[in-house]
């Protein structure tokens, strides 16, 4: 059986089901969905036989950018559910983001080129509380165009 495709568009297939037989995590806060967000989905996907979405909540959103998103966190949790190669999505933990590892114990982490925190940093986190788990960054997709922060401030630069 062949990976569901993620996006809308014509999109490649995102991995065969079965192939590594591995449960995949992948995070964000997938504020105004654009291509990057797909890409890094797709790729996660790839990863595994299964890929399962946690969704920042809007408070941890508040905390690690500074301000709140542009669409509130069952929005986007929405958007990120009807997306094709996603398994399942969830919000994340409103406390604690390291919860969510617990909670699904994956055997790949995916990680967005530039997501905080440093790999070093969550393995760490994840080795206190005794996780296992594999953590792949995933290569980034036309970063100057295709990034929240570059979106908002071109739609503020021009007014919309």
């Amino acid at each position: 059986m062949k990976a569901k495709p993620c996006g809308t568009m014509k999109a490649k297939p995102c991995g065969t089901m079965g192939k590594k037989g591995k449960h995949v995590l992948a995070f964000g806060t997938f504020d105004l969905l654009h291509p990057g967000h797909l890409s890094y989905l797709e790729q996660a996907r790839k990863q595994g036989a299964r890929l399962t979405v946690i969704v920042a909540r809007d408070n941890n959103v508040r905390k690690a950018k500074g301000s709140a998103p542009v669409n509130d966190e069952k929005a986007r949790l929405a958007l990120v559910r009807a997306l094709k190669c996603v398994d399942e999505a969830v919000l994340g933990h409103p406390t604690d983001i390291y919860k969510s590892v617990e909670r699904f114990r994956p055997d790949v982490l995916a990680l967005g080129y530039d997501q905080a925190p440093p790999a070093r940093v969550l393995r760490r986190e994840l080795n206190k509380r005794g996780i296992a788990v594999e953590i792949r960054r995933m290569k980034p997709y036309a970063k100057h165009k295709h990034k929240s922060s570059h979106i908002k401030a071109r739609v503020k630069e021009n007014g919309e």
